[in-house]
């Protein structure tokens, strides 16, 4: 995939030839997974695909009602493709361990606002979410020092390389730098802070070329040492980068040469360097002001007395070092033009120039002023429009950060989405809003969409959508009433998402409990709904009917209990039995309330719940006498369904039939013959299905015919144990 483009092998037609496929009546469609973010690309039929889009123009609405010219029955080929790569492991680790930060920041600005309508006035909670974003920094860093060692790797190479890394470890730190300054230093001077972003990031000059001079006894003497000093102005470009030490170094090596003047003033010009005021080191920024305009006039001091060598002392035998003296002392005098011209000589960017310029120049610049500062800049050195990274920093500059979010969102999804939730609150994206979704929560949906593309990460993606008002909940929704549960039944061997005993451990119960977290109650039934058909099929109805009261999805729990009924008809009464002997707790935890609101779904689990009970009685020798009673109660009480009536009347003649003992009271078998004398009496009367069906599905081959012929014999079991109750009765 390119961009908006799909590269299909092997293509559907040759290339340059896709007037094929109109002339064939055929078109290319695309689907969307709703499991994750997939595409399947495939040929459909040209003339509905017209039809169903009135949009398509009329040339090829004429091409594609042409009759088709391939056969109805000609295979087509079907491509997969991901719009985003999957994860790798490394990535993934990245993304996890992110997510903890973000959850922490999350729960930060829902308790500040729960607890103060003024939070973002609140300095404890500034300084919190400083921290937090100094975390994200500080962990992009050690990811970029990973991804940096050369070591073998057995999961191969890395998704994402060490420079990208260091690209995010570059952009987010400046974001802290520019727009979450220490509380009561939002209006302090920036330059000193820039400088240090700038020297931590790009480290220049070359330390190996220092290295080397800095080995000799007599530095100027090296062919290398005045094109070093003068060609790159190493010295110039160290002071230029704030790094004194280095600065004050080099100015010491000079102390050998030749030239008096040279060895008077580099001694000058080096203690000058060691004593540049800094910010940090007053209380107060009135006191740094101070010291500032003194020091500028140690450095005008300076220049005075290099005006006055003449010009025949200005040179030694290598080069002219007045000239190059000369460039330092104009950028410690913040001479802004010199200041330019030398990061132009230099090879150096606009970022170093708003460094320099910061420090220099304008010691006092604010960061409300930076963006003027840094538009007269790009006149001269305009960034790399092409280097995303490049772009994100020309825009916080700038004071743009909706434009460092679209260039940080086609830099990585996850920079855009995280500075676009620290933004926010920052009031940094107020008052913009598109089809009811926000700057933040558009950035923070698209890097879920990226997250969906690995469904294993359900629990990553939903976090994040849930944190985006309405659109995002209900997208969240989608996303965990798809994920995976990977049921099992019972007796495989055990893992993740395996029924242990009737109870649900794994992914079923990490997406209610998500569900919970977050009170998705409707994604929460629809996620039990599923899981109870899911149980149905794995035939454990009684995790099935526990689900369904759960979901309160009551049609659905009566469609369970017909599948349970139905493993009567279809195995027996000992598998019914086994199978119903686990719904009898869901039956005893429903409230009276939702008894008496869905009655008649209930009053079928009540019944399959009794029947299974009848059922184990029946077969042990010393219950025969409970079995009896509760077959009676089910038809006395109205418990059985009237299609059900037949059956248990077959089941009763086992038990009229005991040649041990009357089992029945002499109200409970008239109970029985009446329930009998309907089924005839309607049956004749055409009705014979509402009562007859179940009881002919249980014989083979069988009808309403074998089905009466068979109550016959209930009949006359009836009849002989009323003979034996009046021959026994006193």
């Amino acid at each position: 995939m390119s961009g908006e483009h799909f590269n299909l092998t092997p293509p559907l037609v040759p290339a340059r030839r896709s007037q094929d496929l109109l002339e064939a009546g055929q078109a290319i469609s695309a689907s969307l997974s709703p499991f994750d973010n997939s595409i399947s690309v495939f040929a459909t039929n040209a003339v509905q695909l017209v039809h169903s889009n009135s949009r398509i123009h009329s040339t090829y609405f004429q091409h594609a009602s042409q009759p088709t010219k391939r056969p109805s029955d000609e295979e087509q080929p079907i491509y997969f493709s991901n719009i985003d790569a999957v994860p790798s492991s490394e990535r993934r680790l990245f993304i996890t361990d992110t997510l903890v930060i973000f959850a922490a920041f999350q729960n930060l600005l829902k308790s500040a606002k729960t607890k103060d309508p003024d939070w973002m006035q609140n300095d404890d909670n500034l300084t919190v979410m400083r921290k937090l974003s100094i975390d994200y920094v500080n962990f992009i860093k050690e990811c970029w020092i990973h991804a940096s060692h050369d070591i073998p790797r057995p999961e191969g190479p890395l998704q994402f390389s060490a420079d990208h890394y260091r690209s995010l470890y570059t952009c987010f730190s400046l974001f802290v730098v520019l727009y979450l300054p220490e509380p009561g230093y939002e209006e302090a001077p920036v330059g000193e802070d820039l400088m240090e972003w700038l020297n931590i990031h790009f480290i220049e000059p070359s330390t190996e070329e220092g290295d080397h001079l800095s080995s000799l006894q007599a530095p100027w003497e090296d062919d290398s040492f005045w094109p070093y000093l003068t060609r790159h102005l190493i010295i110039s470009r160290a002071t230029l980068r704030g790094l004194s030490k280095a600065s004050v170094f080099f100015f010491n090596t000079l102390s050998e040469h030749p030239s008096v003047d040279l060895r008077d003033l580099a001694e000058k010009i080096a203690a000058i360097i060691a004593s540049q005021p800094r910010l940090q080191n007053f209380a107060a920024e009135k006191d740094f002001a101070s010291a500032s305009r003194r020091w500028k006039d140690q450095v005008k001091a300076i220049r005075v007395e290099m005006e006055q060598i003449p010009e025949g002392e200005r040179f030694d035998e290598f080069d002219n070092w007045w000239d190059r003296l000369s460039d330092i002392v104009g950028v410690l005098e913040g001479r802004g033009e010199m200041v330019e011209r030398i990061c132009a000589e230099l090879g150096a960017d606009w970022k170093e120039v708003c460094a320099a310029w910061g420090v220099f120049v304008e010691p006092r610049l604010r960061r409300q002023e930076l963006p003027e500062v840094v538009e007269r800049i790009l006149d001269s050195l305009p960034p790399d429009p092409t280097n995303l990274e490049d772009m994100v920093h020309t825009t916080l500059l700038s004071g743009k950060p909706l434009d460092a979010l679209l260039h940080a969102s086609q830099l990585d999804r996850w920079l855009s989405a995280h500075l676009a939730d620290i933004m926010e609150p920052l009031s940094l994206l107020t008052g913009l809003e598109e089809d009811g979704i926000s700057v933040r929560d558009e950035h923070i949906l698209a890097y879920a969409d990226y997250l969906h593309s690995d469904p294993a990460l359900w629990r990553i993606t939903v976090e994040y959508m849930y944190s985006c008002g309405d659109v995002g909940k209900e997208r969240g929704d989608q996303v965990l009433i798809r994920v995976p549960l990977r049921l099992q039944a019972k007796g495989e061997q055990a893992e993740e998402g395996q029924i242990h005993a009737g109870n649900v451990v794994g992914v079923l119960k990490d997406v209610n409990q998500t569900c919970f977290d977050y009170k998705r109650e409707a994604a929460r039934r629809t996620v039990c709904r599923i899981a109870a058909q899911s149980f149905v099929r794995e035939k454990d109805y009684g995790l099935a009917v526990s689900y369904c009261c759960s979901a309160e999805d009551w049609q659905g729990l009566g469609r369970v209990v017909d599948c349970l009924l139905e493993e009567y008809i279809a195995s027996g009464p000992a598998s019914f039995a086994q199978y119903a002997s686990d719904i009898a707790p869901s039956l005893q935890n429903l409230g009276s309330q939702q008894a008496i609101s869905h009655g008649v779904f209930i009053h079928r689990l009540m019944f399959a719940v009794r029947y299974s009970n009848f059922q184990q009685l029946r077969t042990k020798y010393d219950q025969s006498q409970n079995a009896a009673l509760d077959l009676v109660a089910m038809l006395r009480d109205h418990i059985a369904p009237k299609s059900w009536w037949a059956v248990l009347l077959c089941d009763a003649i086992d038990l009229l039939q005991n040649p041990s003992m009357l089992l029945f009271s002499t109200a409970g078998a008239a109970e029985l013959l009446n329930k009998l004398e309907e089924i005839f009496t309607r049956s004749a009367q055409g009705d014979g299905a509402d009562y007859l069906d179940i009881l002919a599905r249980t014989i083979r081959g069988g009808g309403h015919k074998e089905a009466l012929e068979r109550l016959k014999t209930v009949r006359l079991a009836l009849a002989k144990y009323f003979a034996r109750s009046a021959v026994l009765s006193p």
